[in-house]
This record gives C-alpha cells, sequence and structure tokens, in this order.
C-alpha cells in the first residue's frame, strides 16, 4: 500500500516560515515608525528649545532653516494689525453727513427727502472736508454725526470750483482730526484703506485694497451734474454710495486721498489725492475761502488720434476751441487768456515751463498755481511758435 500524503500537511513548514517572516517585518516597521515618530518630535523639540540646540551645537544651523508656516502666519498677523491700528488711528476723525431736503410729490404734498455722505475733521474746532456733491443742494440742511454718537447742525463753507471739494463747519473744540499724507510718494500696488457711512446707512464701514493706478481722468455723473476730475487715485478698495467725502488711507493711519467716484463695475473706485487738497485746505485756513485761479479757455487735450483727425503736427498740448454749442466761446470775454491774446484753434504747448500732455493737463497746472501769478505760455499761433505772458485771476464764485 502506497502512503499518500496530503500537499497541505507538505506546505506546513513553509506556512510556518512565512507567518515568522511576516511577524519579524511587521516589528520592524512598528520599530521604524516609533522611530520617525520619536525623531520628529526630537526634531520640533530642539528647534523650539535654545537650550538644547546649544547642548548639541547646531544653532546656526537651526537659525538657518526656513520654517514658512510660521513666516505666513506673521506676516498675516503683522498686516491684520497694521490695518487694525491705521482704522483706530482715522475713524475717530471720520463722520458721516446727513441731508434733508423738503420735495413736493405730483399731488403737491411736502415730505422730507434724506441722502448721506461721508467726510473727516481737519481742525479741532470742526472744519471738515468732504465731496462738493455731497452738500451741493443749497435749500438742503446738514447734520454731522461724529464717530462718539453726537450731532451737529453743519455749514457750508466754500466749495471748490476746479474740483469735487467742499468745506463745512460744526460748532465744537477739542475733536480729533486726521493726519494728511503724501499721495505723491503712494506706489500703485501698496494697500489702502476706505473708511465711510456706506450706502449712507452703514457709518464708518471699513474695506480694504491697493492703489490700482494713478493719474486717472473721468467725467463723473451726479446730483444732475457732470464733472471732469483728473489726476484721480484708482483702488480696488470697495467704494459706494454714501462713501463720498470718506477719507482713503495708507497703511500708516494717514489721509492721501478722498473717494468721491465709483464706476459701474466691480472694485474700481476712484479718490482725489490729498496734495490736491491740501491747497485748498490752507487757503480756507489763510483767506476764509477757497481761491482758485483760471486762465479763461475752452480746450480739448491733443493726443495721437486728435492730432491725425485735425491734421496736427504735435501729439501733445491744449488745442483751444469753442464747445458745442455756439454760445461756448474758445476763449472768455476778459479772461487772463483773452487779455494775454490767446485766440480759438491756438495751441497751448507749456504753462510756466511745464509741458501740457496726457498726465499733465492744462487744468492740472493751473491748479497748482496762485491767484496773482504771471505765467508764460508757450503757444503755436498761426502756424508760429511763441510765448505770451498771462496774470491768473480769481474764478469767480
Amino acid at each position: 500500500m502506497v502512503k499518500i500524503t496530503y500537499l497541505d500537511n507538505q506546505n506546513q513548514p513553509v506556512a510556518r516560515a512565512r507567518k515568522n517572516l511576516l511577524f519579524v517585518a511587521g516589528f520592524v516597521l512598528l520599530a521604524f515608525f516609533i522611530g520617525a515618530v520619536g525623531g520628529v518630535w526630537a526634531l520640533v523639540y530642539v528647534a523650539g528649545n535654545e537650550n538644547a540646540q546649544k547642548t548639541l551645537g547646531i544653532e546656526k544651523f537651526v537659525q538657518k532653516l526656513d520654517f514658512q508656516p510660521t513666516k505666513t502666519e506673521k506676516i498675516v498677523l503683522e498686516e491684520s494689525s497694521v490695518v487694525i491700528d491705521s482704522v483706530d488711528k482715522v475713524a475717530p476723525a471720520v463722520v458721516s453727513i446727513s441731508t434733508t431736503r423738503d420735495v413736493r410729490d405730483f399731488f403737491g404734498q411736502v415730505f422730507q427727502q434724506q441722502g448721506g455722505g461721508t467726510g473727516f475733521i481737519i481742525t479741532e474746532d470742526g472744519m471738515i472736508v468732504t465731496n462738493k456733491h455731497v452738500v451741493d443742494d443749497a435749500s438742503a440742511t446738514y447734520t454731522v454725526f461724529t464717530a462718539d454718537g453726537k450731532d451737529y447742525e453743519a455749514k457750508i463753507l466754500a466749495k471748490d470750483p476746479s474740483m469735487d471739494l467742499a468745506i463745512m463747519k460744526i460748532e465744537a473744540t477739542g475733536l480729533p482730526v486726521v493726519d494728511l499724507g503724501d499721495s505723491d510718494a503712494m506706489k500703485v500696488g501698496q494697500s489702502v484703506i476706505a473708511i465711510g457711512n456706506a450706502l449712507g446707512e452703514f457709518k464708518n464701514s471699513v474695506t480694504v485694497g491697493v492703489i490700482s493706478a494713478k493719474e486717472r481722468q473721468i467725467e463723473a455723473f451726479g446730483t444732475g451734474i457732470t464733472e471732469k476730475l483728473e489726476g484721480l487715485l484708482q483702488t480696488d478698495a470697495a467704494i459706494n454710495p454714501g462713501n463720498s467725502g470718506g477719507p482713503l488711507v495708507n497703511i500708516k493711519g494717514q489721509v492721501i486721498g478722498v473717494n468721491t467716484a465709483v464706476a459701474q463695475a466691480e472694485n474700481i473706485g476712484f479718490a482725489i489725492p490729498v496734495n490736491s487738497v491740501k491747497n485748498t485746505i490752507d487757503q480756507m485756513k489763510k483767506f476764509g475761502k477757497i481761491k482758485r485761479p483760471y486762465l479763461g479757455v475752452r480746450y480739448i487735450p491733443i493726443t495721437k488720434e486728435i492730432a491725425k483727425l485735425n491734421n496736427l503736427k504735435i501729439e501733445y498740448g491744449a488745442l483751444v476751441v469753442q464747445g458745442e454749442n455756439r454760445a461756448e466761446v474758445a476763449v472768455l470775454p476778459s479772461s487772463p487768456a483773452d487779455k494775454a491774446g490767446i485766440k480759438e484753434n491756438d495751441i497751448i504747448l507749456e504753462i510756466a515751463g511745464q509741458r501740457i500732455d496726457e498726465n499733465n493737463s492744462l487744468a492740472k497746472i493751473i491748479a497748482k498755481q496762485q491767484v496773482g501769478d504771471e505765467v508764460d505760455l508757450k503757444i503755436i499761433h498761426s502756424g508760429k511758435e511763441q510765448t505770451v505772458k498771462a496774470i491768473l485771476e480769481e474764478v469767480a464764485e
């Protein structure tokens, strides 16, 4: 009889060997895992313990390690802290402006219509800067609400004829004031903060963004008027109706602009550079009114396209032209330009040694001058270049 041995019985020694091998491998993996965890823990401990680093003699090596998550967290915390500090510095001097006017409806009944805007305090005795379009209704009454919850009746001291600016006054003393910065020093990409009475309802709302561009030119529409504004700062910090007249602030807590307009698109707002506002403020403090010089011409800025359409040999300057309405003359009678001999179709190339171009308009150059200044005008008259003199006069209110 032949003895048969099952194959399973024959494989039993092999199965046992495999079990032993798996046990050993598992033990080795477990030991490796425990060692890895211990190593990581030791590395973290040493990285955070200067005494351990000195004992091991690796403090210089550890200092060179770049722990990026810690740096990122630190940067985020520092940025948040800067914004908070800037807002804390400026917000006490930001005011909300309420506009109330009587309106008669279709049936002859009178009801009150309200609007809102923003401003900021520039003197301890209650002088406030805002937008001209915020306080443009002479028949309305204006109430100013300060950050501490008090309200004051306000009066309009002056409106700037060349910019969307106005100066208000409330009767108070010891008020907090803003710190005015340098808008010329701002760079595209720098962080800014807008503070204002958003939608005329949400007082001292804070939004954050950057300077998107400088030297923007726009035509602003509102309150029944159209106004051309030049040299503006563009920002993506959210600016909404009601923010008008509020401050645009740098991360030092300094006002670098006056929020004035928003495009019909997301994240495109505009502010008047504070360096243009400083002259207005200085004149109010010195003269009690805003004195603006004027030349007295209507013009269109010359660009490459304008030069091509009009067969002009130059691509910069200001072409003196009449308005679409024949009554809108090119040169105002008895104006400084008229007295200097400027005529329609003349081209003004320079004023006071400053070239007129897309980034330096005639209006912008004139705004930097003072009433009574005598300036040289380089012009092209009848095809010939010449220089004439004009004495700038004050714009009539």
